[in-house]
C-alpha cells in the first residue's frame, strides 16, 4: 500500500515540473501580414504602398480606361 502511494506521489512530482515548463514556454503566434496589393497601371504592374489606395481609372468623359490609379496622401510617392 505504501509502495503504491509512494509510486503515485513520485509520478505526480515528475509530471508537475513538465506541466509548469509547458505552460511557461513562450509560443509566438505568426502575425498576419498585410496582403500585398498590385495595381495594373499604364506604367505596368506596380505594388501599392500600405498608406495608399487604388481605384479604377476613368477618362474625362467617365468611361473606364481598364487601368488602375494609385491615390496617395500628400508626401507619399508610390513609385520608388
Amino acid at each position: 500500500m505504501i509502495g503504491k502511494i509512494l509510486l503515485a506521489s513520485l509520478a505526480v512530482a515528475v509530471a508537475v515540473p513538465d506541466l509548469a515548463a509547458a505552460r511557461s514556454a513562450h509560443r509566438h503566434r505568426p502575425k498576419a501580414q498585410a496582403e500585398a496589393r498590385i495595381a495594373c497601371t499604364v506604367l505596368g504592374r506596380i505594388p501599392v504602398p500600405p498608406e495608399c489606395g487604388q481605384t479604377y481609372g476613368r477618362t474625362s468623359t467617365g468611361r473606364p480606361t481598364g487601368y488602375d490609379v494609385i491615390i496617395c496622401p500628400p508626401g507619399i510617392w508610390p513609385l520608388k
